[in-house]
């Protein structure tokens, strides 16, 4: 019996994390073991992102770089799923460019990729399938968990919102919540394997159920998931501000178990530009959410994404943005500029600026987003926050809900790594904060 090795390239977001966990799993489950050197490997997967162009030209030159590993080993198995190949000819650019990719499959049908390969031993033919539509929510698809102390569940698959910059709703299909007694098993199984932060991931976990013809939402399945017995954090990725209820800031306000971190995009602070990105909400009915959240949450920490530099941006409409991120005061932001993506409505759009502009703009932003960042984390020093605990090169360290690194000050034989501590903040430093557990 042979050892067989299986490596996979992941990019993108949590979503094609979690995805790969569940190709890992298959592969395992087919007696296929992880290697870190592609080399080595007998199975090489890309899972593959579109969101923005210079992903993907990168992921077509590193599947390039493998013409060679290939020629010198007949056997070695290539297969490209994910957001990219779900894209309107991809599949047939893979076939015409790359002949020596043998699987190729997209978003919808994940879940047979261990029909794929079994298919492709059996005849060394190739496997090209990619669904147009999304299908039924597939459940128990087995996962091989590589991320550490924290389990991903999604909770929904797919967008119905075609904000016009994005590329999702085209290769993630309509919005499909899974069941919520599939969900509260799966996490409950998380908990009992000893996982300590469960993240449920949607694209727009806001409209978790609106496909139901009952009262499941969101709230509820927050509210139920706090119920189930043990020690551990939920945090949620991604919200989208036109359909975060007051039902749900209430019960993250009212549960222990849902982290104080708040991820909420709001991509600009111009209404003319929301308009144009068709996000269906005001910068006047975001800034009243935030209000809300700071009111019913005091120690929350917010953070956002932002895109910079959409066509039409003018120079007013950032200076906007850059208000909005004064008046919010984000721990952190993710700002990006806009890049055209094919297929979507703001490809077509006029006044599509220059990348010398798109770089200022977006310097401007991550320098006001590091000095605002800085404020936040000094009105830290002086309180309590709970950190979990992590080995990293060898020494405990630990991390706040909102991610930041805490180096403890005094370090015991009794303070294990995957537990939960209350530290008193004491003092940071570039980036680093010192605190006592207590």
């Amino acid at each position: 019996e042979e050892n067989l090795n299986y490596f996979i390239h992941t990019y993108g977001c949590q979503m094609n994390i979690h995805d790969s966990e569940k190709l890992a799993g298959m592969l395992e489950k087919l007696g296929y073991r992880e290697t870190q050197d592609d080399t080595l490997a007998d199975v090489i997967v890309f899972n593959t992102c579109c969101i923005r162009e210079s992903a993907e030209q990168k992921i077509y030159g590193n599947i390039g770089a493998l013409k060679g590993i290939k020629k010198n080993k007949k056997d070695l198995i290539i297969a490209v799923c994910g957001c990219m190949s779900q894209q309107d000819g991809v599949a047939d650019n893979i076939k015409s460019k790359f002949p020596f990719v043998n699987i190729v499959f997209g978003t919808h049908n994940v879940h047979m990729f261990e029909e794929y390969l079994q298919k492709h031993l059996a005849s060394k033919k190739k496997v090209y399938d990619v669904w147009e539509s999304e299908g039924q929510v597939v459940e128990n698809i087995p996962a091989f968990r590589t991320s550490g102390y924290n389990g991903w569940v999604n909770i929904m698959y797919g967008c119905n919102n075609f904000c016009s910059y994005c590329i999702v709703p085209y290769v993630r299909g309509r919005e499909r919540s899974r069941k919520m007694c599939e969900i509260l098993k799966e996490v409950k199984g998380l908990v009992d394997d000893g996982y300590k932060t469960i993240t449920l991931l949607g694209q727009n976990v806001n409209s978790y159920g609106n496909d139901f013809d009952d009262d499941t939402n969101f709230a509820k399945l927050l509210t139920e998931i706090c119920k189930i017995k043990g020690n551990f954090r939920v945090k949620f990725m991604t919200s989208h501000p036109k359909d975060l209820t007051d039902e749900v800031i209430e019960v993250i306000a009212r549960e222990d178990k849902i982290s104080k971190t708040i991820h909420l995009p709001v991509q600009s602070g111009s209404n003319s530009i929301l308009k144009a990105m068709n996000r269906r909400y005001t910068v006047e009915h975001y800034k009243g959410l935030i209000d809300k959240i700071k009111a019913a949450i005091p120690n929350v920490s917010l953070t956002t994404d932002l895109i910079v530099a959409f066509p039409g941006e003018t120079e007013e409409d950032f200076e906007q943005t850059l208000d909005l991120v004064k008046y919010c005061k984000y721990t952190s932001i993710f700002g990006f500029m806009y890049s055209k993506r094919r297929g979507t409505v703001a490809e077509k759009m006029d006044g599509h600026l220059p990348i010398t502009v798109k770089r200022e703009r977006v310097n401007k932003l991550l320098n006001l987003s590091k000095e605002i960042g800085k404020q936040v984390t000094e009105n830290m020093i002086g309180k309590t926050y709970e950190i979990l605990t992590y080995t990293e090169k060898g020494k405990i360290i630990g991390k706040t809900e909102c991610g930041k690194t805490v180096e403890i000050t005094n370090l015991t034989d009794d303070i294990k790594a995957g537990e939960f501590y209350n530290v008193l903040l004491k003092s940071f430093k570039s980036n680093k904060l010192y605190g006592k557990i207590i």
